[in-house]
């Protein structure tokens, strides 16, 4: 690969974000959308099994019955805190479902490739986790598009089985906001409300064998300070790699 790809490559990922807020609401062209459906449908998948499904949900009742739901799991999980926590969370969007252009509902089917899915006879949530990479080719498609793509994860899968008709052999893993944004935010919703900090690199890379205990999380102010450190390191390898393009 091309000194230019790789730098597109990983200033691709450093770009990708959870949008909630940012969405215009603009048309999402046909095209584009058929385009990041097939980069998440190309994905890897155990036994070549595809296990994955996309519902495509334009409608705004669909939509304004889905936000109602969430919102109210939104004050159920604010219920349970307390103090700086829940004045932190007030602050924080958890979706854009009626801002974005659409919502895609991507679920995942255990019988596709039955009876004998290759690589899953001893690990069952492998086809799980082939949907999971579906999405997130999905997302960082849509990241290079331009577009945005919100994870709404405070919803009861029972709910959505319902609401757009999934049968009960298969599981819904994500309800995704899609579409056009103003921008793409430098810092993610979660670490600019300070809700959390993100973990550096070297908490959770581990030589030959996970620890005997259990790593601590590290405080906020000893992961700023790491994170500090690394993004440095990170910028400096980002700036060879222009500096290499310029060249």
């Amino acid at each position: 690969m091309s000194t230019d790809f790789i730098a597109a490559f990983y200033e691709l990922c450093a770009r990708r974000r959870d949008v909630r807020t940012e969405f215009t609401g603009a048309p999402l062209p046909e095209d584009v959308l058929h385009r990041i459906l097939t980069a998440a449908h190309a994905a890897p998948s155990v036994g070549l099994s595809q296990p994955w499904d996309f519902v495509l949900v334009r409608d705004r009742a669909t939509r304004q019955r889905f936000r109602d739901h969430v919102h109210e799991e939104r004050r159920r999980f604010a219920g349970e805190l307390s103090g700086e926590r829940a004045e932190t969370f007030s602050r924080i969007s958890v979706e854009g479902i009626m801002e974005s252009t659409l919502s895609i509902v991507v679920t995942y089917d255990p019988r596709r490739g039955s009876p004998a899915v290759l690589g899953r006879h001893a690990i069952a949530d492998a086809g799980l986790y082939s949907v999971c990479l579906a999405i997130q080719n999905l997302w960082l498609a849509a990241t290079a598009e331009g577009l945005g793509i919100g994870w709404v994860s405070f919803y009861r899968e029972d709910f959505l089985r319902e609401l757009v008709g999934i049968p009960s052999a298969v599981r819904p893993v994500a309800w995704l906001c899609a579409g056009p944004v103003s921008e793409l935010a430098e810092v993610p919703d979660l670490e600019r409300h300070r809700w959390r900090e993100r973990m550096p690199l070297a908490a959770v890379v581990h030589d030959e064998r996970y620890p005997a205990e259990p790593a601590t999380a590290p405080t906020d102010a000893a992961a700023r300070s790491t994170a500090s450190a690394e993004r440095s390191t990170s910028d400096s390898f980002v700036d060879q790699l222009d500096t290499d393009t310029r060249m």
